[in-house]
């Protein structure tokens, strides 16, 4: 039985590492990647001088980050709160609308949103009924990263919230039963029993969010994103595509690449090991 995911794994993941190479080559299509001549760290180097690299990476960071602060959380909240809910239908209902967003491709999620915050959208009519004048909010870095937040909750919160619900229906009900006899209202068995509980959880979800830290979503952004928000928005992944894909620059592309790679298994690892230095042992992946 775990002969097909080993399979997959070593086919579409561990085959396709050999790629790698080609940070170290000046790739050529006709020569393929055996003839093509070794060049070292050439690549990396060009990579570290260009000053539109910081650039992306700043974005990056900052998108990522904002995710992690303000989009991680959320699952978490949302099946706490729906856990309370004592009418199974009305959950199930809640879960059932709240996982479809996920189903949807970013090709479609970013048209509604681009309809929403265009010029002639809903969003623009609310605010010229208070009498401002309508804002291209799609093509405005002040509220470009925002709209990026709000619509990655939308579409990931229900979703992510799937591991939170099983961890909670896994909770000891003597423990909650306990508590009732001691007078324990809703609220402190939220507190001192089911977040507790959910701590090992959320500890090894978190350390596993860290190893994304330089994946700020590029389907979500290559289909929203345009070039009048490209200093805000412009990310590793977006520029990648474009130096390798468009550019036809595959061996930086791969360069950068592969230094975010790396960036991803250090932080990984280090956080990894922080948990389990602050007395997480339980908590952490290994």
């Amino acid at each position: 039985m775990l002969l097909p995911g080993l399979l997959y794994f070593i086919i579409f993941h561990y085959v396709p590492m050999y790629g790698v190479v080609l940070a170290f080559k000046n790739f050529k299509i006709m020569q393929g990647i055996m003839a093509s001549p070794w060049v070292g760290l050439e690549h990396f180097y060009k990579v570290f001088a260009d000053p539109n690299f910081y650039r992306v990476l700043n974005n990056t960071l900052i998108i990522s980050l904002y995710k992690i602060v303000f989009a991680f959380p959320i699952p978490i909240v949302f099946a706490l709160l729906l856990s309370e809910i004592t009418s199974e239908r009305f959950k199930k209902l809640v879960q059932t609308i709240s996982y479809l967003p996920h189903f949807m491709s970013w090709v479609i999620m970013a048209g509604i949103f681009i309809s929403i915050f265009s010029l002639n959208g809903p969003v623009n009519a609310i605010i010229k009924l208070f009498g401002a004048d309508p804002v291209l909010f799609m093509a405005d870095d002040r509220y470009f990263r925002t709209i990026l937040i709000l619509t990655d909750i939308y579409q990931g919160f229900g979703w992510g919230s799937i591991v939170y619900f099983a961890a909670i229906a896994g909770i000891d009900p003597q423990l909650q039963e306990a508590a009732i006899m001691d007078g324990a209202n809703r609220f402190k068995r939220m507190i001192y029993i089911t977040i507790p509980m959910l701590l090992p959880v959320i500890s090894i979800m978190l350390i596993l969010r860290m190893a994304h830290v330089l994946d700020a979503g590029f389907d979500q952004i290559f289909n929203m994103y345009n070039p009048k928000v490209y200093g805000v928005s412009d990310i590793l992944d977006t520029f990648v595509y474009r130096k390798g894909l468009v550019e036809t620059n595959y061996s930086y592309a791969t360069a950068v690449g592969l230094f975010k790679s790396v960036v991803a298994l250090v932080l990984i690892v280090l956080v990894n090991k922080a948990v389990h230095m602050m007395g997480g042992k339980d908590h952490t992946i290994w």
